[in-house]
């Protein structure tokens, strides 16, 4: 099959293609069996050091109080990340200048230090500023840092999502009499949100992998840190790393799949929901066409 931006392979390439394909496996397959083959030296895979994850108290001490404190950080920091990066995102683009200039500046500065950085100082702030608990504080420094930085990152995403949908769009909104207001609401965002989810998926999945960050300076006991107490006491640090990546992959799949899905049913839901009909209905929708016009003609019924 050619398109304007493809051309299909011939059977040259159809045979490179084939080639790099079978070496990039067997390659694969080579650097797997090395990794399992010095682990095993090391002894990094015997019985005793993964026999603690076979047992529930490892998963109910450990692992699943650290997970559910990650699902809870990343959890809060999605619900207010979200819409408060498609405020500043549609601010930017405002008419009045009062409102778009500091939209942007406050897009662009938080956009521009590290997630790490807005944790330590919202730590610092929490600590000297307010009456938090030093128990609580690990979990706001953690959310807030997260929100001021994915935030604006999605504001960008929501913005270049609009501005990407042809402009005929606005000015079809405009003849027919609608507020900027209504056509944001109505026609614009409605039809970006389909094209914006793939990149907002993607900065879901790095608010999940950045919890991990307050549990390394934070002293949050999110599943990496949980980690780090868990090999201590079982003394199986490459294990539990391993464990707990199986676990951010899997918690990840799920929500890029999840994702997907609902991609999928909004590109769904926004085609035509007549029905297809075959051959012959059609057949009979044009005869009783035909003899609605004979009724409705010259001495007809009507």
């Amino acid at each position: 099959m050619t398109s304007v931006l493809y051309d299909a392979p011939g059977p040259k390439a159809k045979r490179r293609n084939i080639i790099f394909s079978v070496t990039f496996v067997v390659l694969l397959a080579l650097v797997g069996w090395w990794v399992w083959q010095v682990m095993d030296d090391k002894g990094q895979l015997e019985s005793a050091l993964w026999k603690p994850f076979t047992e529930g108290e490892a998963w109910t001490t450990f692992l699943l109080p650290g997970l559910a404190n990650t699902l809870k950080a990343a959890a809060l920091a999605m619900v207010i990340a979200l819409p408060l990066g498609a405020i500043f995102g549609i601010a930017r683009m405002s008419d009045h200048r009062w409102v778009r200039v500091p939209a942007g500046a406050v897009v662009e500065f938080f956009r521009a230090i590290p997630v790490l950085l807005l944790m330590l100082f919202a730590n610092e702030f929490y600590a000297r500023s307010t009456d938090i608990t030093s128990d609580d504080r690990p979990l706001y420094a953690v959310v807030t840092g997260l929100v001021l930085y994915n935030a604006s990152v999605l504001a960008e995403v929501v913005r270049a999502g609009i501005l990407s949908l042809p402009k005929g769009q606005t000015e079809a909104a405009q003849a027919i009499g609608l507020r900027k207001g209504q056509t944001m609401s109505t026609i614009l965002l409605p039809q970006a949100v389909t094209a914006m989810l793939p990149a907002i998926v993607s900065q879901l999945v790095v608010i999940v992998k950045d919890t991990a960050l307050g549990g390394a300076l934070l002293n949050f006991s999110e599943l990496v840190s949980a980690r780090n107490t868990l090999a201590a006491n079982y003394a199986n640090v490459i294990p539990s790393f391993i464990v707990v990546a199986i676990i951010f992959i899997v918690l990840n799949f799920a929500l890029t799949s999840f994702a997907g899905w609902l991609e999928a049913r909004l590109r769904r839901s926004k085609r035509s929901t007549g029905a297809v009909l075959g051959a012959e209905k059609v057949d009979d929708l044009n005869a009783a066409e035909v003899g609605a016009t004979h009724d409705t003609g010259p001495g007809g019924g009507i």
